[in-house]
C-alpha cells in the first residue's frame, strides 16, 4: 500500500512543520511509523490529533485522512480493522461536505431579481393592507428596538467555521450526520456556516439543499440549524427585506425532502414537521424574526397542503376545473387553524415587545436602582406559561420602569384627539400604549392594569422601604380600580402581604429603630391609612356593584400558569368594617404623631385593653370593640393629643408666615400629598368620644393666634358652641392689644392707655402676649376680630360691655399710633 503521502502534499506539510511558531504537523516519518504500526490506539491517536489541528490547511487534512484509509483498505482482509476504517470514512464524508459548503459559500453568486413590496406580499399570502400593517409593526418593533439595544460589532465571521470547529460538531453514523451537544452559540454557527449566504441571497439555495442532504442530513435537523440561525439574526434580517424570499425558497426546498413531510399526513392531524417550526417560533425571543419565519412557514404550508388538496381533488374528481384552486385559496386544514393562531400570538407578542422597550422621554424622577434592571424579554411560550395576569404583569413591569402617572394609563385608553393642554406632560408613547390596549381588550382591561401596577409598586417598594414614592404611586393605582371588589381584594392582599407586620412594628417601637428612617416611616403611614380608607370605602361600594367577568383574548384561551392577582383580589372575603374602621383611627394617630414629631405621645395609651387587644387582627374577622361610654381619663387625654395635632398643624403651615428666616425645623410634609390634619383631627374626635366643637373651636383661635384672620373667619362657620368661641377669641384680642400698647413701650402708646377705662386697662394689663405666634398683625385687622366677637357674643353676656370698651380702644389705637 501507499507508504507515503503524495509528494507535493509531503512537501506542504514538511514545510509548514519548519515553522517554529506553529503547532507542527507529524513529519513524514513519524506518518511512516503509524503507517507501519499494528497498534490501533496508535493509528487512533494519531489521526484525532491531525483531525483537532487548527494550523493544518484542509487540503493537508483531507489528503492525510485519504491516505490513511487507502491504507487501512490494502491491509490483508484479516487484519483489516473495521472500525479504523469505519472512523476514517466517516472523517472523509464529514470533510467533503465541509469542502462542498465552503465552495458553494466562496462562489461568486448573487440574486440580482428586483423584489418589490407586492412581490413579498404574494409571497406570504398578504393582501396589501396586511403587508402595510406588518410592515409598520417591523418597523416600529425596530426602531424601539434599537433604543435600547446593547451595541453590536458587526461580526466578519458569519457563516465561516474552522474545519477543525465543524469536525467537532458533527459525527456521521450509518449514513446519517448527526449534530453533537453543543450550545446555542454552537448550533447558530454551525447552521450560519450552512446557510447565513443563503439567506443573504449569495449562495445558491438549491445546491446547498442538495449538498446537505446528499450527505445524510436530515430535513428536521436542517430546518431547526436554519431556523436557529434565522432568529438569533433578527437585526440582520430585519434590515433586509429580501431574505424572507431566501427563507421561503430554503424552507420549500427543505419540506419537499424526503421524511420531511410525512405521505400519510391529512388536513385533520398535524404535521410534525409544521410543529416544529412553530415551536421553535413559539420559543423565539426575537419577536420580529419569530413572525416573518411564522409568514413564510404558513405561506409554505398553503402551498404543500393546496397542492396536495388539488392533486386529491382532481383525482376523486375526473374533469375537476383546477382552476378554481387559486394560489389565493388554502384548504383547511389543522395545521392551517395553528398557523393563524401562532400569526395572532406572534403579532401580539411583537406589540407587546415594541412596547416594552419604548421609554419615556424625561422620566419624573430620578430612577431608583430598582427601575433600573432590564425587563424580561417575550416570547409566546413565556406569555403562555404566564398564568391570566401575565401580560398585564409585564406591562406593569415597564410602568413602574418608567413612572407614569396612573392618569396617563387612562388617557391612552382613548383614541388620540386634538391636543388637550391639561394632559399629563409625561413623554409616554400613547400611540404604542393605546395599540397594546387594543390589542389585549381583556388582559390590559384598566382595573386589571391598576391591579397589576398596584402589586407591582407594593412589591418594589418592600425590596426597599426607602423608597417611600413607590407605596404611594402604589395607593393611586390601587385608588383608580374601579370595581370595589378588585379593589377590596388588593387592598386586603397588599395589608396582608406587605403592611401589617411593619405597622404592628410601627406601633409597638414607635421611639425606636424600626428599619426606616423618620421620613419614610411617616410617609408609610400616611399611605397605611389612603389603603385603609380605600379599603373602608370599597367595602361599602362592592354591594352596589357585581364583580367582573375575566376574559380572555381568543388567541390565549390556553394560557396556564400563575393565579392572576385579579383572580386572588376576586377570591377575599369580606372584611370587617368597624375594625378596619378601628385601625384607621390608629393609623391616623400614628401618622400625626410622626408628622409632627409628637415623640412624648405614647400611641396606645388612647386606647383601652379591648381596644388594644382588637389591633392587628385579620380584618376579615369579627373583633369585640370598645363600645359605650369611654373612661373620662382616657377622653382627657384623648382630647389633649388632638389639640396638640391641630396647634401643629397650624403652625406647620403657617409659622414660615411669621418668620421665614427662622432655621428651627418644621417637620417636613411626606412624600405626596399632605392631609387636611384639622378636619382630620374632627373626624378622629368622632371615633375617639371627643367633643368635635373643643377641637373645631381650638382650630379657629390657632388661625387667628398666627394671624390668619381670614382663614379664621371662614373656620368659625363650622363651630356650633359661638359662645364659648366669642370668649375665647376675647382673650386673644386682648393679647394682640396688651402687645401694641404695653410691649412697644412708645410714648403714644403711653399715654392712650392712660386715657382707657380703668377696668379695660387693669384686663389688658393682665393678658399676656407672649403666647401669640403672630404680633406683626395690622390694627384694621384686629378691629375686624373685634367685631366679629361682638356680632358673636349675645348682649347679655358678662364681657358684652368689656368687647364693646375694645372697640373704643382699637379706633383709639387706629388714629394715634
Amino acid at each position: 500500500g501507499r507508504s507515503r503521502l503524495p509528494a507535493e502534499q509531503e512537501a506542504q506539510c514538511g514545510a509548514r512543520s519548519q515553522n517554529p511558531g506553529i503547532m507542527h504537523p507529524p513529519s513524514p516519518v513519524t506518518f511512516n511509523q503509524v503507517l507501519h504500526s499494528t497498534d490501533r490506539a496508535n493509528w487512533f491517536s494519531f489521526s484525532s490529533g491531525i483531525l483537532a489541528s487548527e494550523r493544518l490547511p484542509f487540503s493537508c487534512l483531507r489528503n492525510i485522512t485519504q491516505t490513511l484509509m487507502d491504507t487501512l483498505k490494502n491491509q490483508e482482509l484479516e487484519s483489516i480493522d473495521e472500525g479504523l476504517l469505519q472512523f476514517c470514512a466517516n472523517k472523509l464524508k464529514l470533510l467533503h461536505l465541509y469542502e462542498s459548503v465552503s465552495q458553494l459559500n466562496s462562489l461568486d453568486f448573487h440574486s440580482d431579481t428586483p423584489f418589490s413590496d407586492n412581490d413579498l406580499a404574494v409571497l406570504l399570502r398578504l393582501d396589501e393592507k396586511e403587508l402595510l400593517k406588518l410592515q409598520a409593526l417591523l418597523e416600529k418593533y425596530k426602531e424601539e428596538k434599537t433604543r435600547t439595544a446593547t451595541v453590536r460589532f458587526s461580526d466578519d465571521k458569519d457563516g465561516v467555521l474552522p474545519v477543525k470547529t465543524f469536525l467537532e460538531y458533527l459525527e456521521y453514523e450509518k449514513d446519517v450526520i448527526n449534530i453533537k451537544k453543543i450550545s446555542e452559540e454552537e448550533y447558530v454557527a454551525l447552521g450560519s456556516f450552512f446557510f447565513w449566504k443563503c439567506l443573504h441571497g449569495e449562495s445558491s439555495t438549491e445546491d446547498m439543499c442538495h449538498t446537505l442532504e446528499s450527505a445524510g442530513l436530515s430535513p428536521q435537523l436542517l430546518l431547526s440549524l436554519l431556523l436557529s440561525v434565522w432568529l438569533s439574526k433578527e437585526k440582520d434580517i430585519l434590515d433586509k427585506p429580501q431574505s424572507v424570499c431566501c427563507l421561503h425558497t430554503m424552507l420549500s426546498l427543505l419540506s419537499k425532502m424526503k421524511v420531511a413531510i410525512d405521505e400519510t399526513w391529512d388536513s385533520q392531524s398535524v404535521s410534525p414537521w409544521w410543529q416544529q417550526m412553530r415551536t421553535a417560533c413559539i420559543q423565539s425571543e426575537n419577536n420580529g424574526a419569530a413572525l416573518l419565519s411564522a409568514h413564510v412557514g404558513h405561506s409554505v404550508a398553503a402551498q404543500i397542503s393546496n397542492n396536495m388538496t388539488e392533486k386529491k381533488f382532481s383525482q376523486t374528481v375526473l374533469g375537476a376545473d383546477s382552476e378554481a384552486l387559486t394560489d389565493s385559496w388554502e384548504a383547511l386544514s389543522l395545521d392551517t387553524e395553528y398557523w393563524k393562531l401562532l400569526l395572532k400570538q406572534l403579532e401580539d407578542c411583537l406589540i407587546l415587545q415594541t412596547l416594552l422597550h419604548s421609554k419615556a422621554n424625561s422620566p419624573a424622577s430620578k430612577p431608583s436602582s430598582l427601575q433600573a434592571e432590564p425587563l424580561p424579554r417575550l416570547s409566546v411560550k413565556k406569555l403562555l406559561a404566564g398564568g391570566k395576569g401575565g401580560i398585564a404583569d409585564s406591562v406593569a413591569k415597564w410602568i413602574f420602569k418608567q413612572d407614569f402617572s396612573p392618569e396617563v394609563l387612562k388617557l391612552a385608553n382613548k383614541e388620540r384627539d386634538a391636543e388637550n393642554p391639561d394632559e399629563p406632560k409625561e413623554g409616554i408613547n400613547r400611540d404604542l400604549l393605546h395599540l397594546a390596549y387594543k390589542q389585549f381588550p381583556c388582559s390590559l382591561e384598566l382595573d386589571v392594569l391598576h391591579a397589576h401596577c398596584c402589586w407591582e409598586y407594593v412589591v418594589q417598594w418592600n425590596k426597599d422601604p426607602e423608597e417611600a414614592r413607590f407605596f404611594v404611586r402604589s395607593i393611586e393605582h390601587l385608588k383608580h380600580i374601579l370595581n370595589a371588589h378588585v379593589q377590596n381584594g388588593v387592598a386586603l392582599m397588599m395589608w396582608n402581604t406587605f403592611l401589617v407586620k411593619r405597622f404592628s412594628a410601627a406601633t409597638y417601637l414607635m421611639d425606636k429603630d424600626v428599619g426606616m428612617s423618620d421620613t419614610a416611616m411617616t410617609s408609610f403611614l400616611g399611605s397605611c391609612l389612603d389603603l385603609l380608607q380605600t379599603l373602608m370605602e370599597a367595602d361599602v361600594s362592592r354591594d352596589e356593584m357585581q364583580a367582573p367577568v375575566l376574559d380572555t383574548e381568543d388567541a390565549w384561551l390556553t394560557v396556564e400558569g400563575p393565579i392572576s392577582i385579579v383572580e386572588l383580589a376576586l377570591e377575599q372575603k369580606h372584611v370587617h368594617y368597624p375594625l378596619v374602621e378601628h385601625h384607621s383611627v390608629l393609623c391616623s394617630v400614628l401618622y400625626a404623631v410622626m408628622r409632627f414629631a409628637l415623640k412624648t405621645v405614647k400611641p396606645l395609651s388612647l386606647f383601652d385593653s379591648k381596644g388594644k387587644n382588637a389591633f392587628f387582627k385579620d380584618l376579615t374577622s369579627i373583633q369585640l370593640l370598645p363600645s359605650g361610654e369611654m373612661d373620662p381619663n382616657f377622653i382627657s387625654v384623648r382630647q389633649q393629643f388632638l389639640l396638640k395635632v391641630v396647634s401643629a398643624a397650624v403652625q406647620a403651615q403657617h409659622s414660615v408666615v411669621k418668620d421665614k428666616e427662622s432655621s428651627e425645623e418644621a417637620p417636613s410634609a411626606p412624600f405626596g400629598k399632605d392631609q387636611d390634619w384639622p378636619v382630620l383631627a374632627v373626624d378622629l374626635a368622632h371615633h375617639l368620644q371627643v367633643s368635635e366643637d373643643v377641637i373645631r373651636r381650638h382650630y379657629v383661635g390657632e388661625l387667628y393666634n398666627y394671624g390668619v384672620d381670614h382663614l379664621g373667619e371662614e373656620a368659625i362657620l363650622q363651630v356650633h358652641d359661638r359662645e364659648v368661641l366669642a370668649s375665647q377669641l376675647l382673650v386673644l384680642t386682648g393679647q394682640r392689644l396688651a402687645h401694641a400698647l404695653l410691649h412697644t413701650q412708645t410714648r403714644e402708646g403711653m399715654e392712650l392707655l392712660a386715657r382707657l377705662p380703668p377696668t379695660l386697662c387693669t384686663w389688658l394689663k393682665a393678658m399676656n402676649p407672649q403666647d401669640l405666634q403672630n404680633t406683626e398683625v395690622p390694627i384694621a385687622t384686629t378691629a375686624k376680630l373685634v367685631n366679629k366677637v361682638i356680632e358673636l357674643l349675645p348682649e347679655n353676656h358678662g364681657q358684652y360691655s368689656l368687647a364693646l370698651h375694645l372697640i373704643e380702644a382699637v379706633e383709639a389705637i387706629s388714629t394715634s399710633l
